[in-house]
């Protein structure tokens, strides 16, 4: 779409009297309604989560607008989280994003960097670490571009994206323009992914951007003109806004990246409202596909043609649209093996009155729509952001969280039956190609109403089981532990590259237990713009061993059989396990 003046933009945003108003304003959704529950099938789930974030140190608030309403939908859409090793000591960090309010920004309203202290507690060290930066973050991916051994950040905001080289010593340093990453223009960035598209041992950068955004222009919802969800003045967009478009970085390796958007074929699909961005292997050819869900636009798949090309294949593959042919506010994107097929399989989350989707891979890259069928089609109360394909209670049947909550906080006065605020969600994997909602008591840190985004999984306390990181609108963060029961057994996976890139990422895991098989990829960013643990975890349910094999990402094949359960292994490529450690529940 081409710059708009305010006159013409205001013709296509919002006079609440427009009908051309309902059909460009705001997020689509699909206004379907909740299918029939089954009923349940009693069966145990051991996993219980316990909020510690308050405990644990987490105390800044995570700005996103004004409490009671937001301005604009810089505002609201808000950003992601992470864990990761920041200073290699093999206990998990947290990275915690901040967006800001129109009109009167805290000063303090930075990113923040939590060290974690080994003991349930963390330290925060964003001042000290060089990260302290205001303004409106929104998602974050972790790599180790210059392969020295140290993690280092990516973040995209609405402004100017930043890169942080890890210094090693605590520090980071701000390298975006040293890069060659500093922007022209301003832009709304949001999903980012390193990825080594062209496996040359290199980790590339992807980046999609939401909208064209001028706030001299937008109205604000105490202005003529503007917009409105169910007749309540609400924030304008994305419908009615400019598409984002999306670029691609080589790494040219001597610490640079160049602009190949065009060269690549990315710059040749119309962008769409693009959100999270994945990188991995959907065709199981050995080469990363990019993945991004869009926003009230047919979300994206960009096809590896082994050259340095993409293709956008996501109509003809099945995961552009709905069963139905409908566009969905595609948010957050989960990546998995849940049927245990040995292919990656995606479940997107949307806008309330429609259901998140879930696409089953054939295992060459087509998708086929699960939804109803799995039974996740029971829920569209929620707008819903962050989720992840991931077993909860190490049963070897990866289960589907995601977290919920409203874009509009206006809204809940008029209509209490909307609420700003809405609990976390639970699908458990029930083994047959089926899920089930948990309504039963999962712990006060399901139920506890927030409006979330972001977040990521991992086990910070190293105790063999995943626990979760939420971000939360106006709130400190949530930290979720997992205090899981029962005799399930599990196995972590940490890779180290040494050809490919030092950080694994696109190296794939196949793990086989039990008579049952799981792919998992090192990903560089998926949830709702965040990055989960990048020690990949399996359950294993009953089985005390399980064989391994290893794709590194320039396609080195590694084989470990019969691996005890119950530890963290670490594996150098070509060098086979390196060093093991127990957990503290072994």
């Amino acid at each position: 779409m081409a710059h708009l003046s305010r006159r013409s933009l205001l013709s296509l945003l919002a006079c609440p009297a427009s009908s051309l108003l309902a059909q460009t304003q705001g997020m689509a959704s699909r206004g379907v309604k909740a299918a029939p529950r089954p009923k349940p099938s009693s069966l145990p789930f051991h996993a219980r989560f316990t909020d510690v974030a308050r405990q644990a140190g987490l105390s800044q608030i995570t700005v996103c607008g004004h409490a009671g309403h937001a301005e604009y939908i810089t505002e609201v859409m808000s950003c992601g989280a992470a864990f990761f090793d920041f200073d290699n000591d093999g206990w998990i960090d947290i990275l915690v994003l901040s967006g800001s309010r129109t009109g009167d920004p805290p000063a303090a309203a930075s990113n923040r960097l939590y060290k974690n202290n080994r003991d349930g507690t963390f330290t925060d060290v964003t001042r000290r670490s060089g990260l302290f930066r205001t303004g409106y973050a929104y998602g974050v991916t972790i790599g180790d571009y210059d392969n020295d051994g140290f993690e280092d950040l990516f973040i995209t905001y609405w402004g100017q994206n930043v890169l942080y080289h890890n210094n090693g010593d605590g520090t980071f340093t701000d390298v975006t323009e040293k890069s060659g990453l500093l922007q022209p223009t301003q832009r709304f960035g949001s999903g980012c992914c390193f990825v080594d598209y062209d496996r040359d041992g290199r980790l590339d950068l992807f980046v999609s951007n939401y909208v064209t955004f001028d706030e001299k222009i937008v109205p604000r919802p105490t202005d003529t003109g503007a917009c409105n969800y169910l007749g309540v003045p609400v924030n304008c967009g994305p419908r009615g806004l400019p598409y984002g478009h999306h670029s691609l970085y080589r790494n040219n390796g001597d610490g640079t990246f160049s602009d190949v958007t065009a060269a690549s074929g990315i710059g040749k699909v119309e962008g769409g409202f693009g959100l999270t961005a994945v990188a991995a292997d959907f065709d199981n050819d050995g080469w990363p596909d990019i993945y991004v869900a869009c926003d009230s636009t047919p979300s994206l798949l960009f096809r590896n043609n082994h050259d340095g090309t993409f293709t956008e294949e996501a109509m003809e593959r099945g995961v552009a649209l709905s069963d139905d042919g409908m566009e969905q506010a595609g948010m957050g994107l989960g990546i998995g093996d849940y049927n245990l097929d040995g292919s990656l399989d995606i479940v997107k989350m949307h806008f309330r009155e429609d259901t998140p989707v879930l696409y089953m891979n054939d295992s060459k890259g087509n998708f086929r729509d699960m939804t109803l069928k799995a039974g996740l089609g029971v829920e569209t109360r929620y707008v819903s952001w962050g989720t992840g394909i991931v077993d909860l209670d190490n049963d070897g049947n990866p289960d589907i969280f995601w977290v919920t909550g409203n874009i509009y906080p206006e809204v809940e006065k008029k209509f209490p039956h909307i609420p700003l605020k809405t609990p976390r969600i639970v699908f458990r994997n029930l083994g047959n190609g089926q899920f089930e909602q948990l309504m039963g008591p999962l712990g006060p840190g399901i139920d506890s109403p927030h409006a979330s985004r972001g977040c990521a999984f991992g086990d910070f306390d190293n105790d063999g089981d995943l626990d979760i990181l939420i971000i939360n609108q106006n709130e400190p963060p949530s930290l979720l532990r997992n205090d899981l029961a029962g005799n399930n057994h599990w196995l972590k996976i940490q890779l180290r590259g040494v050809k490919s890139n030092r950080s694994a990422i696109g190296a794939r895991v196949t793990v086989r237990y039990n008579g049952k098989v799981q792919v998992q990829e090192v990903l560089s960013q998926s949830s709702y713009l965040s990055v989960n643990d990048n020690r990949l975890h399996f359950g294993l349910g009953p089985a005390a061993t399980a064989d391994i094999e290893i794709r590194w990402p320039l396609g080195l094949v590694e084989k470990l059989p019969a691996v005890q359960a119950d530890q963290l292994i670490v594996v150098t490529e070509g060098s086979g396990i390196t060093r093991t450690q127990r957990s503290k529940r072994s």
